[in-house]
Formats: C-alpha cells, structure tokens, sequence
C-alpha cells in the first residue's frame, strides 16, 4: 500500500512540474511578443539571439510559407533581434556569416524600415543604427501592406565590394548579389516559420526614391525586400 501511495505522490509531482513548465513556456511566449515602443530614433542595441530556440528545421520547413496581411504592432525586440541576426549576422568568431556569399565577398547591405525611420544592421555590432527618422516603409514596396507592416527589410548591394582583390565583372554583379539576397531572405523565411510569424519577399520597391532618401549613388542597386510582422 505504502508503494502504491509513493508511485501516485510521483505521479502527481511529475504532473505539477509539467504543468509549471508550461505556464512558465507561456510566460516566456507572452514575453517574447511584447511590442517595442520606437519612442525614440536611436541606435537600437539588439538582444542576443536564441541560438537553442525554435522549432525543428523540418518543421520549420513545412511551415514556410508567405503572407500579405500584417498586423501594425510593432516586433518584439527577440523576434528583430532574431530576424536581423538570421538575415545577415555573425555567427562565427570569423567574422563570417548565417548566409554565404559567393566569393566571401558580402556585397549586401541590410536597412530595417520601421514605424519611426530606416536603420542600418550592423552585424559586427549586431545593432541598428539610425541613417533617416520619419516613416518611409511605403518605399519598400508597391502593394497596400508594406506601408502599414512593423518591419520591412530591404537587402542593397554595395557594387564597390566586388571593385577589389576579388573583382567581379559589371555584368555579373547583379547575379551574385541577388544569389546573396536568396539565402538572406529564405533564413528570415525559416526564422518566421520556427517563429510563428509572417513575411513575404518581394522584388519589387519604389527603388530610386529609396536609394535618394539613403543617398546612395549609382554605385548601390536594391536587390530585394521583404516584409515581417505578425
């Protein structure tokens, strides 16, 4: 009797740690989804990335998919620290990156357009750093979503890159750079998809009006931009 009543006691504890466990994952979850308040136009220090976070990558796989219809809640600061960091961060002490770059090169430039102004990831630093305040994120597109959507990322070549050791040819530029651009956007596909939230990529922007506002010269080309939020 006594051994039966020790086998229900450590079933009853093993119940009541599960069931903490899982109050405190949902706290953990609700934490995470915390909008940021852009209450002011700074650089934007980024969290450290949960490299033991998410969900499997075959799942995370057969979750990808795109969407057009965003929530206006801004991102938590896990989930822009995380999609940055995917997209185009450091990941080893070599410096190099979550992505290849044909030719180690790293021709891309990554610009976050948030609610409040365009910044640019730095990924040595793993920060955003204010480059125009005001809210331009309809440039990054032409569909009615882009405008009203907490982030929209934007990947721009610097063609000087491929001007060095490693010259590549005018005509293949816009090859390599938007090869770059594929594994920068698909991470973010796979981060959202782990994540639970929602993007879409698009070739398209209002490209000469965005490069102006940035004032970048000819020797920079949008590449591509995609759309974040939940």
């Amino acid at each position: 009797m006594q051994k039966i009543h020790l086998i229900l006691l450590a079933a009853l504890l093993a119940v009541a740690s599960c069931q903490q466990s899982d109050k405190e994952y949902s706290n953990n979850k609700q934490e995470a989804v915390v909008p940021m308040e852009l209450t002011k136009f700074d650089t934007i220090r980024l969290e450290t990335p949960d490299t033991l976070g998410g969900k499997p990558l075959m799942t995370a796989l057969q979750n990808r998919k795109s969407d057009r219809q965003f929530e206006t809640k801004n991102l938590s600061m896990k989930h822009l620290s995380e999609i940055l960091w995917a997209a185009n961060g450091i990941n080893r002490k070599n410096g190099k990156r979550t992505v290849p770059s044909a030719m180690a090169l790293y021709p891309l430039q990554t610009y976050a357009l948030l609610a409040n102004g365009i910044y640019f990831y730095n990924p040595q630093k793993h920060q955003l750093e204010p480059v125009v305040e005001g809210d331009f994120r309809e440039l990054a597109g032409k569909q009615d979503f882009v405008k009203g959507a907490p982030l929209n990322l934007v990947f721009i070549a610097d063609y000087k890159t491929y001007e060095g050791e490693k010259k590549v040819e005018a005509d293949k530029r816009v090859r390599l750079a938007s090869l770059d651009a594929g594994h920068c956007s698909q991470n973010v596909y796979l981060y959202c998809a782990s994540e639970g939230l929602k993007c879409v990529v698009r070739a398209g922007a209002q490209e000469t009006e965005l490069l102006k506002v940035l004032k970048l010269d000819d020797k920079y080309q949008f590449i591509v931009a995609q759309t974040v939020g939940y």
